[in-house]
């Protein structure tokens, strides 16, 4: 039993820290941080929490420690996969935009698609922000370690850990529409180009479901799988066609793979949409600008980005939200 208290408690050897205050207190050290330094936006009852075992353990702040000395401003921590990705701008916009609206900094980052780096750089954030909202591809229990508590938003994707807030994306709602849209005008034989590199596997699986119940059966080889790029949009309808030549409609991953099959389409002489109707996922702007435009399934990705904040105004005054859920719909231009 001594041995036990010793791992759990601080001696008096040494000075009480601001993460032995956050253990006893079952909070994360942004947390202590916040209580101490009277932020507003945390709950009465976890600041009381706080500053008991504050006084419990004697803790006394020096403004030298790592992590004490904290700007009065809240700060939120924004991961995505990569800045360059056009899906992404409108998300950062609603972020830094509802982000401002409560007086909150924003600090962003990327992984680059690596999720090797993911775990080193969100123990570099949690040092810097009072919570965040990330795109990952780490389990949650590989997050929750790199993290140590700081409250956390995860962007399309249901998190496991039930200290984890979310926004997701009803992706069934948008397959239902496009399929459906397809259907009526009279499209049998409908691919896909998918991307398991994006480890999102619910676009496909969606698709595939939505596809059966209208009794819209899609083999094997009416699927190609690519890097999500436009260069792996281009690489997937030529597989398609080269494979399913019967196809009549093809819908992508994304539009960025959209616009690659579109581009492929026209090279290979195909009249969109007589010869083949394409739709995309997203709703990127630059769709508009192809000839035709792309339909596409649009996503509000600003509002994405205000819900997300929303979220982790939740978090940081004691409670966790359920996942909010972001309806996409059918944007109906001329490529099918």
């Amino acid at each position: 039993m001594e041995n036990e208290e010793q791992d759990t408690a601080p001696t008096a050897a040494r000075r009480v820290t601001l993460r032995d205050v956050a253990r006893v207190a079952g909070v994360s050290h942004q947390t202590v941080s916040r209580a101490i330094n009277d932020k507003g936006e945390i709950d009465p009852e976890t600041r009381r929490r706080v500053l008991d075992a504050a006084r419990q353990l004697r803790y006394r702040p020096s403004r030298f420690g790592r992590g004490l000395v904290r700007p009065a401003t809240t700060t939120v921590g924004l991961v995505v996969a990569n800045v360059v990705n056009p899906f992404y701008p409108e998300i950062i916009a609603g972020v830094i935009d509802a982000a401002e609206s409560r007086g909150w900094k924003t600090l962003i980052s990327t992984t680059q698609y690596n999720a090797d780096r993911e775990p080193a750089l969100l123990r570099s954030l949690s040092d810097q922000v009072d919570a965040l909202i990330c795109y990952l591809y780490q389990p949650d229990d590989v997050v929750a370690a790199a993290i140590e508590g700081v409250p956390l938003v995860l962007m399309s994707r249901r998190p496991q850990d039930p200290a984890f807030a979310a926004v997701d994306i009803d992706i069934r709602t948008g397959m239902q529409a496009a399929v459906s849209h397809l259907l009526a005008r009279g499209h049998r034989h409908i691919g896909m180009i998918d991307c398991p590199d994006a480890r999102d596997p619910a676009r496909k699986e969606q698709f595939l479901a939505v596809a059966a119940e209208h009794g819209i059966p899609v083999a094997a080889d009416a699927v190609a799988s690519v890097h999500q790029s436009v260069a792996g949009g281009e690489e997937g309808l030529e597989q398609l066609r080269r494979d399913r030549p019967d196809l009549t409609a093809v819908l992508s991953f994304n539009d960025l793979v959209a616009m690659g099959a579109h581009r492929a389409a026209r090279r290979q002489g195909l009249a969109i949409p007589g010869d083949l109707a394409l739709v995309g996922f997203d709703g990127l702007t630059m769709g508009e600008f192809l000839e035709p435009p792309l339909t596409t399934i649009d996503i509000d990705k600003r509002q994405m980005g205000e819900l997300a904040v929303a979220q982790v105004e939740h978090l940081l005054a004691g409670t966790v939200p359920p996942p909010a859920l972001v309806r996409p719909e059918l944007l109906i231009r001329a490529s099918t």
